[in-house]
């Protein structure tokens, strides 16, 4: 029977310990799991570390979507680099990447924030990266679609060639984020058997297609969000519906009420590189 390979999401740093206790491969660390997941506290990430299990940290300020203001910005961005001295492995970004222009000293000096691979090559940061992990080294990488989105970047499809010689053979996961499923798909069948798994983000609706693909590469074609349920991609519906009629609106709000966090978990095997199981992660209030 194939190793199946758990990963808890933990509201404080006693659920972390009570999580790796319990037999857990993997943990998010949150504050505020009743608002969908908040930054947690230094001090609760500095005890969560003596817990003998990989660590991830959630970074977001407030509950609700994800339109934030200069402050919000500028504190995600202390909180980020807060977690990463206080030993969080990876922090990944969108096609929001340099909406605020703060982040660009930052991006080149520090290895464990990702941006898309296929941006231009002059942008600050790095699009793809090697990390430590418990079956050892592992790629990756961050790419940006341009169907229905934006076609300045460079082909992904032409920039993932050159990435993965220079990943030279390990285990590589993608985070493809695209608008169209059609291109999330064709990138997901052109790189079956050669990366170990693809998810796709961005829409920010969690899709029920989890499967492996038929050389062993693990796909889903959108992870989804964390946010609250009774929304238009966390923005309250009235502001959303009044937008799409073309009326004048105000800025975008988070909608009130119940939060959800989706995502997915794959399992890899160390020896081959291929995705063994595959499965999504949907948690409500």
């Amino acid at each position: 029977m194939d190793e199946i390979k758990i990963e808890i999401c933990c509201g404080s740093a006693g659920d972390v310990l009570a999580a790796a206790g319990a037999g857990a491969d993997r943990v998010e660390l949150n504050s505020a799991l009743f608002l969908g997941g908040l930054t947690p506290s230094l001090g609760a990430l500095e005890l969560a570390r003596t817990a003998q299990v990989e660590l991830m940290a959630m970074v977001r300020p407030r509950e609700g979507g994800f339109c934030y203001t200069q402050e919000e910005f500028c504190t995600m961005l202390l909180d980020a680099r807060r977690l990463l001295d206080a030993g969080a492995d990876v922090l990944t970004l969108g096609n929001h990447s340099f909406d605020r222009r703060e982040i660009c000293a930052y991006l080149d000096d520090c290895p464990y924030i990702l941006r898309p691979a296929n941006l231009h090559p002059s942008l600050p940061g790095r699009g793809f990266g090697v990390f430590e992990t418990k079956i050892g080294q592992v790629g990756v990488v961050n790419l940006l679609g341009r169907c229905n989105l934006d076609f300045r970047p460079d082909n992904p499809f032409r920039v993932i060639d050159k990435v993965l010689k220079e990943l030279d053979g390990l285990p590589v996961l993608l985070d493809f984020h695209a608008e169209a499923t059609s291109e999330k798909l064709a990138m997901a069948y052109y790189l079956d058997g050669k990366i170990s798994a693809q998810w796709g983000t961005h829409t920010h609706v969690q899709t029920a297609d989890e499967q492996i693909l038929p050389k062993g590469t693990g796909y889903l074609t959108d992870l989804g969000m964390t946010g609250p349920v009774h929304s238009v991609i966390g923005v309250k519906p009235e502001q959303s519906i009044a937008n799409f009629r073309g009326e004048l609106t105000s800025r975008y709000e988070a909608a009130p009420g119940p939060c959800m966090l989706t995502g997915a978990i794959f399992t890899i095997d160390a020896k081959t590189g291929r995705c063994t199981a595959a499965e999504r992660v949907a948690l409500r209030d």
